[in-house]
């Protein structure tokens, strides 16, 4: 606990039985109450893993549901735990577990009520192995994201993520994609809800055994990215009345 506040990591896993030990091995557990992995219907032994590790809390899906609907069964058995701090950390070791105090701390000391790792602050990205054109892809769409939600992260595709329990159980997180532009509906769905998000600047780490999404799926994302942008701005305007932003 932190400030007497119960800490959950969670983290979504798909093919991760090579990065998962480093990773679960770097979480401050003296602080971490619980760590939930939720495996998205692996094709190697991510969960024999995880039991050797000890991890308590191990979801299965027996099919496949795709990252958003991974990261659905992490946060609503984080909040059946009760927990009151959620961090999301990907198994895949592409994010330090030694920032979860930071984060945790920032909201525990009602800083702000959710922060992402950033990878943009500082030069983490490239000098991280990010390849080039997603780096390009990055700027330009939080780019836009800015100018459409008003906002002014360094960026909106990071998936090292904490929450206070509060701002999850005020989501309608069902209305979301189960596809990997989830991440984005859901920090436009919290900005529409008129929560404040932090960052704090993130390390990462590009190699062959951390998960990465390929260049058609990227710009499929891309287009989503802009299409939920546009999205948050007409319901504000209220030209349109979008599920994400007006359901639950």
């Amino acid at each position: 606990m932190i400030r007497g506040k119960k800490v959950i990591v969670v983290m979504p896993a798909y093919n991760a039985e090579k990065t998962l030990e480093m990773t679960y091995g770097e979480i401050p557990h003296d602080l971490v109450d619980e760590v939930i992995l939720t495996d998205d219907s692996s094709k190697d032994r991510t969960v024999e893993y995880g039991r050797q590790l000890g991890i308590r809390h191990i979801l299965v899906h027996e099919k496949n549901r795709g990252y958003g609907g991974n990261q659905k069964t992490c946060y609503e058995k984080a909040l059946a735990l009760g927990g009151e701090i959620i961090i999301m950390l990907h198994p895949d070791y592409q994010y330090t577990p030694q920032l979860i105090p930071a984060m945790a701390s920032i909201i525990a000391n009602d800083v702000y009520p959710v922060v992402l790792g950033s990878r943009i602050l500082g030069r983490g990205a490239l000098k991280g192995g990010m390849p080039r054109y997603k780096y390009i892809a990055n700027r330009f769409l939080t780019f836009v994201q800015n100018l459409l939600l008003r906002q002014k992260l360094s960026e909106y595709h990071t998936g090292y993520r904490a929450f206070a329990a509060e701002v999850l159980q005020n989501l309608d997180l069902s209305a979301n994609s189960d596809d990997f532009i989830f991440d984005n509906q859901m920090l436009a769905q919290i900005f529409y809800k008129g929560y404040e998000i932090g960052e704090v600047t993130c390390p990462t780490r590009y190699f062959d055994d951390a998960s990465s999404i390929n260049f058609r799926r990227s710009t499929r994302y891309g287009l989503g990215v802009l299409k939920t942008s546009l999205l948050y701005r007409l319901n504000k305007w209220g030209w349109v009345k979008s599920r994400i932003f007006h359901s639950g």
